[in-house]
């Protein structure tokens, strides 16, 4: 078995309101209840070709309220209000109570679940092919600014001996979803083949959740008062506050810090000298032991004199000695 949820039953409450706002004892309960559903029928009946879609009811102590919620509000009022008063004067004879009808227009009979599936079920009265007749109110929802709509009928379509299940859909109508503004609407086509229940669901968005921000005023502190108004807000010192803040000394103000001095450049290294080629020392004997003496390295910088000097001597050339083969 599917576990089917009503639409709207689904949301009253969170997103939608009640269409009967009234409250009554647990004895007044069950009359009222029953008169309500007398009057709903009545005028389901009475304004069939007015484009009914809702009705809504309030009561007070002495007095009914009635909305009508309908796509011409001409065929209710009638010529010169003709039409109203006399409802009205049905409407009171049937609960014995002083009632008030308000009319209000759909300005959009298209996005009207109601209205849609009577649409379809006045189309299948006159024997048109009930694909044809979805398919034509999906279209024209659907140019109308609705985000998604599904039809659905059930019965003896197209002269069928059994009973069939038909149905399509336009965008998307997310049932599951809580806030979403799905309007749902149902109602019976009496054919020669007998009764066709049709079905209809509108999705026109979401309900708004959350309320635009106010912008916050700035408030400004006037020029000429001697104290700021956010000095004037703080609470006045106690004596306490007084006697702690005479025992506990200010503490001292910080030292300034010295004033930076400008960096002076710094004196460019002197180059360092070429490094001297390392002269060979032959090994040399000490005296007594005979032993052989590493040879000490010369100086890696020599002076700029001896290096003049150096280089003003002439340089002999070197002499190979032959080696005396042994």
């Amino acid at each position: 078995m599917g576990h089917k949820v009503h639409p709207n039953g689904f949301r009253l409450g969170v997103y939608r309101n009640w269409e009967a706002k009234w409250f009554a004892p647990d004895k007044e309960f069950k009359p009222l209840l029953l008169e309500d559903v007398r009057l709903r029928r009545m005028l389901m009946i009475r304004l069939k070709n007015a484009g009914l879609a809702r009705i809504e009811t309030e009561r007070s102590s002495s007095a009914l309220t009635i909305t009508l919620h309908t796509a011409k509000p001409g065929i209710v009022i009638g010529k010169g209000g003709t039409s109203v008063d006399q409802l009205r004067d049905e409407l009171e004879k049937i609960t014995g109570k002083r009632v008030r009808v308000t009319i209000q227009e759909i300005k959009k009979p298209e996005l009207s679940a109601q209205l849609v599936a009577e649409n379809v079920a006045a189309q299948l009265e006159k024997r048109i092919a009930f694909r044809r007749a979805i398919k034509q109110s999906l279209m024209k929802t659907m140019r109308a600014g609705a985000q998604g709509v599904k039809i659905r009928v059930k019965g003896r379509l197209g002269g069928s001996e059994m009973a069939r299940v038909e149905w399509n859909r336009e965008g998307r109508v997310p049932l599951h979803t809580l806030k979403a503004d799905i309007d749902f609407g149902q109602t019976e086509a009496k054919t020669t083949f007998g009764r066709i229940g049709v079905s209809a669901w509108v999705y026109t968005g979401n309900f708004p959740t959350e309320a635009a921000p106010k912008p916050t005023a700035a408030v400004d502190e006037p020029a000429d008062a001697g104290v700021p108004i956010g000095a004037a807000l703080v609470e006045p010192a106690t004596p306490l506050a007084e006697l702690v803040h005479a025992a506990v000394p200010a503490p001292a103000p910080a030292a300034e810090a010295p004033a930076p001095v400008a960096a002076t450049p710094a004196p460019e290294a002197p180059a360092k000298p070429k490094r001297a080629t390392r002269a060979k020392a032959t090994a040399t004997t000490t005296a007594e032991g005979g032993e052989k003496v590493a040879p000490k390295r010369t100086t890696h910088a020599k002076t700029a004199a001896t290096a003049g000097a150096a280089s003003d001597a002439p340089k002999t050339p070197r002499t190979r000695t032959a080696k005396k083969k042994e």
